[in-house]
């Protein structure tokens, strides 16, 4: 069965351990911090938990009071703000509009881009030496993300700021992710660990049969599992 709920994920999991033919002494409490656990890692981590997106907020009295403005909670990671909206120079005076409109006749013939390019590179340098867009600081942990500057003296309330930076896929949105190969395979090793040391505790005890519990393997071969598992992650 492929895996397309939290449910069905945990039930392949368990399947790769050898369940139902044996028992996996794993409490329900345990399964499901795990998978908490391994959707954590995947979403910071992995390449396919994250996905890049734009965010629009508009400013009130109180953002601007405090220096910040909120951030959903499904932001992991902040890149950039888009510059300050600035009404002055969006008209047929400027310079951006200007360049591009005497360039555009010759760009046509010629074929070539450089000198436009070169041209857009120094006025960006100029742009961020003259009117630099403020500092930011983020921390997924506040929900806020806080300007190194007065903010009053670059926006005004009711205007508009864009954010540029990383949401976590939800995976009760997009249930494809409970059918990702490294989640499934970094799950099931987190569940064998936490086998591995749930037996470790009866450890030499002998079952019927003459079958002597032997934990500290598992948890062995799950932790091996698990460091090979992460370090593949975090080096792609």
């Amino acid at each position: 069965m492929v895996p397309h709920s939290r449910e069905t994920l945990i039930e392949y999991c368990l399947r790769n351990l050898g369940a139902p033919v044996i028992e996996i002494n794993v409490d329900r409490d345990q399964i499901e911090d795990r998978v908490d656990e391994a959707l954590q890692f995947f979403q910071e981590y992995h390449s396919d938990g994250v996905i890049h997106d734009w965010f629009k907020h508009q400013v009130t009295e109180v953002d601007i009071h405090f220096g910040s403005i909120p951030i959903p909670d499904s932001v992991i990671n902040v890149v950039r703000i888009l510059p300050f909206s600035n009404s002055s120079t969006t008209n047929l005076f400027n310079v951006d509009y200007q360049i591009a409109l005497s360039d555009m006749y010759n760009l046509g013939f010629t074929g070539s881009l450089a000198n436009y390019v070169h041209t857009q590179q120094y006025l960006s340098l100029l742009n961020n030496v003259i009117d630099s867009v403020p500092q930011v600081e983020f921390n997924r942990h506040t929900d806020r993300l806080h300007f190194n500057t007065d903010l009053s003296s670059h926006i005004q309330p009711g205007e508009h700021l864009v954010v540029e930076g990383y949401r976590i896929v939800d995976p009760n949105r997009n249930r494809d992710v409970y059918n990702d190969m490294f989640l499934k395979k970094y799950l099931t090793a987190l569940i064998k660990r936490n086998w591995g040391a749930n037996l470790k505790k009866f450890e030499g005890m002998e079952l019927p049969g003459g079958v002597k519990m032997n934990g500290q393997k598992i948890f062995d071969e799950a932790n091996e599992e698990i460091q090979k598992i992460e370090e593949e992650a975090e080096s792609k």
